[in-house]
């Protein structure tokens, strides 16, 4: 099926574009087939099938009119599609919409894609009809792929073939639980075409970017969402974050940070009372405070007005016991002004996700 599909939607890109004085953009297609990795033991009875499916990509090509992209290499940016069948049928199907960026290495023949964005999954976990399930709680998940390709570009009238690997994952952050998540190692075939090959664009290149440098900035970040405990059935709910950190921008690139926040997380108020009860034997009391405190260093890497964001977490304040004193934060920046910004992040610890963060902040 995926097969069919790949040429199917090549043909018809062609032909719709083709009838459209349409520039800078450029089309792939890359079929794939792999397997998913046991990084828990908790899905080791749903590695069965093979997952295979189709990856349809729709990029803009950047040539250096903004100084970001030549200090990137001038990267792509677009949209893409991806299908998957999980060869299982208690995984089931998963369809995502992505947002990627490109990037080139090795006088272009090296690309990798970064692409995050969200998938539905046809047949998540359900108490009475696929119980089994404990990879997806929710038909929304959040997924995230990276594409390694060599690639070779305007072959022929426009097409070019690429072939590597490419790292499929899939987490509904414990939105929803069960959450235990998969990810699959995939090789990779495609197809590429630029969109008015014929007459390509020189790249803009200056002798020297100009420097950014700036003093050191206070930052206030509010974040929220809701989470669930992993014992199924004790419901969503929300939670909170209050974050205040320092940063300083090295350079075009790049800034560090570091900084403290405080978490008020009320699924860990309704896991607390429920062991108290339901495992005597365990070490919660039900009286423990399920609020921490956490101090954190972090790193951003600018593209343009998003950035994409690492932190390194460690509780200071740690009454209860959940998932270890050291969590991560990974997610994506954007500044709407040079002081507003809004943010979406994935905090963890190790592979053990424990929510997706909606946050808003200030830069001062």
């Amino acid at each position: 099926m995926f097969r069919k599909l790949f040429f199917t939607f090549f043909l018809y890109s062609i032909f719709s574009f083709g009838q459209e004085p349409i520039s800078n953009f450029s089309l792939d297609s890359n079929y794939f087939y792999g397997s998913i990795l046991q990084h828990n033991k908790d899905i080791s009875h749903l590695i069965k099938g093979h997952p295979e499916g189709l990856i349809l990509g729709y990029s803009r090509k950047t040539y250096g009119e903004n100084d970001w992209e030549q200090a990137f290499n001038y990267p792509d940016y677009g949209y893409s599609l991806l299908f998957q069948d999980s060869n299982y049928n208690v995984l089931g199907n998963a369809l995502g919409l992505y947002g990627h960026y490109n990037f080139y290495f090795l006088k272009r023949n090296i690309m990798l894609r970064l692409a995050t964005g969200i998938s539905y999954m046809t047949n998540p976990y359900d108490e009475d009809t696929n119980f089994k399930n404990n990879a997806y709680g929710s038909a929304l998940s959040g997924s995230s792929y990276i594409m390694l390709n060599y690639t070779k570009r305007n072959i022929f009238k426009g097409f070019g073939i690429q072939a590597g690997l490419t790292l499929v994952h899939y987490s509904n952050a414990s939105f929803k639980s069960p959450n235990s998540s998969t990810n699959s190692i995939t090789a990779n075939l495609g197809m590429t075409y630029e969109i008015d090959a014929d007459t390509p664009r020189n790249y803009t290149k200056k002798d020297s970017l100009p420097k950014i440098t700036e003093p050191i900035h206070f930052n206030l970040v509010l974040r929220g969402g809701i989470n669930e405990s992993d014992y199924i059935g004790l419901g969503q709910r929300p939670f909170w974050i209050v974050s205040a950190y320092a940063d300083k921008r090295l350079g075009r690139k790049s800034s560090i940070q570091l900084g403290a926040e405080y978490f008020n997380s009320k699924f860990l108020e309704t896991q607390i009372d429920y062991e108290a009860v339901a495992f005597p034997s365990s070490n919660s009391t039900g009286e423990e405070d399920y609020r921490r405190v956490g101090v954190f260093v972090g790193h951003e890497l600018h593209i343009n007005k998003l950035s994409l964001l690492t932190q390194v977490g460690y509780y200071a304040y740690y009454p209860y016991k959940f998932e270890g004193r050291v969590y991560l934060r990974l997610g994506l920046k954007y500044y709407f002004t040079k002081n507003i910004f809004g943010a979406i992040t994935l905090k963890t610890h190790a592979a053990k996700a424990e929510a997706v963060e909606f946050g808003v902040g200030i830069r001062i």
